[in-house]
């Protein structure tokens, strides 16, 4: 594996009185995709703000080999903009004109959405806002590409066709990934290696790599047993299964 872009070791953070994260060592390699599922509360948000530097671990540290961008639940797409004026916002490190339009016309085309340049976020679905928000990202020079549930507001059948844009365009964009997700079909399709954490105070209970090539479909072998493997994890697979080796059930939604 190549050399790391984010190296962290995260002795503790603490909110107040509540430690969210305990003793957590995180390194993603050179254009890896991470995927890190956990169940909700478990600070899996905090893990991501902590990596980009929005936060500072109360104990230990985060070294990142260059800058971050992040992707949300809800696209930040500015409203008063069009779609074509929100992704020229990734492109102010370009100062030729020519160039500027050139790789603005390669974004637009990328995500299909040429005929929707001069559209307002308030015309478009939520498939497509986001589309418009992943073009942003990626046309930006940040190496690193921090996602927090980018999919998680839309549709089931929506969220597949995003995972598919999304593998596509990161097969053509090579970023280094950490995703947060909830969805474990999610992680199985698009991570190069998946961390699972555990309830508060939050831990790394197991992490493993898929050993497939990206881009995956859904329903490719691998990533079905990846989904079973995930499942067993969070005891999911079956009513009667064993609790977790350190005897904690760690169910996706809080309780």
């Amino acid at each position: 594996m190549s050399a790391k872009t984010i190296d962290a070791h995260i002795e503790s953070h603490v909110f107040g009185d509540i430690e969210v994260l305990r003793d957590i060592r995180f390194d993603v390699s050179h254009n890896e995709i991470v995927a890190v599922v956990g169940p909700s509360g478990c600070g899996k948000t905090t893990l991501l703000n902590l990596l980009s530097g929005a936060l500072t671990p109360t104990r230990g540290h985060v070294a990142r080999e260059g800058p971050t961008r992040t992707v949300y639940q809800q696209d930040g797409l500015l409203p008063w903009l069009t779609v074509a004026d929100n992704i020229n916002l990734g492109l102010r490190h370009i100062s030729d004109s020519r160039e500027k339009l050139a790789v603005l016309e390669t974004a637009l085309a990328m995500i299909g959405m040429e005929t929707f340049r001069d559209h307002y976020p308030y015309q478009l679905s939520g498939g497509m806002r986001q589309r418009a928000e992943l073009a942003r990202s990626l046309v930006s020079p940040a190496p690193i590409l921090l996602m927090d549930e980018p999919f998680s507001a839309l549709d089931y059948m929506t969220r597949v066709r995003m995972r598919q844009e999304l593998a596509r365009l990161l097969h053509d964009m090579p970023r280094t990934v950490v995703l947060v997700t909830h969805d474990i079909e999610e992680a199985a399709q698009l991570a190069d290696r998946i961390v699972l954490l555990s309830r508060r105070p939050t831990t790394v209970l197991d992490q493993f790599t898929v050993r497939v090539a990206r881009p995956r479909h859904v329903t490719q072998p691998e990533v079905v047993a990846t989904v079973a493997r995930l499942l067993a994890l969070l005891n999911l697979d079956s009513p009667s299964a064993p609790d977790a080796a350190d005897g904690r059930r760690i169910p996706l939604t809080a309780s």
